[in-house]
């Protein structure tokens, strides 16, 4: 079972600017963290604008994306759907497309209460064989994956390989890491508000599932490793703090609005955003190009 660990970048969707899938794109950010460093991709998360997609969208980036990147970076898939038949036809037909794993996150809107919910992760989780990480986001779906649901899963779910949370609650990933130990990788966001990355190494997590990659890949690779030394430890905080301001700035709106700016910028595909998500423009777009520029990323990364 692949366990992600490290820098797991979850990478934007890109697009033609007749809104189609540039899948020439796809390609090249593929090669691009293959490069330089990046662990394991998230296709289809929030990064992904993944609810702007269709469901024919969605089965043909699997099957196109899990196809060239094989043999060259683990790839795992949002694959969560409103209801629970809909996330498992889904998740089954990725496992058949040979994808590496998938990512569930709590049903949006529905505001079920925790057994339900763990009804619904357990029913798709054994759906198939594929690891299986969940993305806790109460911010964009209201419900907290509880650890104690975390914890049943893992109890039950023998392909239930990670734990992803994106929640300013530092006791959620104590409580999480002490009753699962070395059973499920926990790695975090790199959401600056939150600033959980650096207390999860503390506390013997595996990495950061994080957006700041799309842009300095390298970087992000030795801040998310797990810490094995206090020299580690030193070198991950020094690079967290140093790159504190250009995180900031990839989190002045909702992803992907400034990534694919980013992206662009660099000369990398990200391409324009589907309606109703706004480019990025005016003096926020010259603001980014500038910190992009002082940070030295536009001279390493530009193509």
């Amino acid at each position: 079972m692949i366990k992600p660990k490290g820098s797991w970048v979850a990478i934007p969707t890109p697009f033609n600017n007749n809104g189609s899938i540039d899948w020439i794109g796809f390609e090249t950010l593929i090669d691009f963290h293959y490069h330089h460093k990046t662990s394991m991709l998230l296709v289809m998360g929030s990064a992904g604008e993944v609810t702007l997609l269709t469901a024919e969208e969605r089965r043909d980036i699997v099957s196109k994306v899990s196809a060239y990147a094989k043999g060259k970076i683990p790839v795992f898939f949002g694959a969560s759907f409103p209801t629970t038949e809909e996330t498992i036809k889904f998740s089954k037909f990725a496992e058949a497309e040979g994808a590496d794993g998938l990512v569930f996150t709590a049903p949006p809107y529905l505001l079920i209460p925790q057994t339900a919910l763990l009804t619904h992760l357990r029913s798709c989780m054994l759906s198939v064989s594929i690891p299986i990480a969940v993305y806790n986001n109460p911010s964009r779906v209201v419900i907290n994956i509880d650890p104690a649901t975390i914890v049943a899963l893992a109890q039950e779910c023998p392909n239930f390989v990670a734990d992803k949370e994106a929640v300013g609650n530092v006791s959620q990933l104590v409580d999480v890491k002490r009753e699962m130990g070395e059973r499920l990788s926990i790695l975090c966001c790199d959401y600056p508000k939150y600033s959980i990355l650096l207390p999860l190494l503390s506390l013997g997590g595996d990495g950061a599932a994080n957006i700041g990659g799309n842009l300095i890949p390298e970087e992000m690779a030795r801040i998310a490793e797990p810490w094995r030394s206090f020299d580690q430890m030193e070198q991950s905080r020094n690079d967290y703090f140093h790159y504190f301001p250009l995180l900031k700035a990839l989190y002045w709106f909702s992803n992907p609005i400034v990534i694919k700016a980013g992206l662009d910028y660099l000369g990398l595909p990200g391409g324009p955003l589907r309606k109703p998500n706004p480019s990025l423009e005016g003096d926020a777009l010259d603001e980014l190009k500038k910190i992009l520029d002082s940070f030295g990323v536009t001279a390493k990364y530009k193509s």
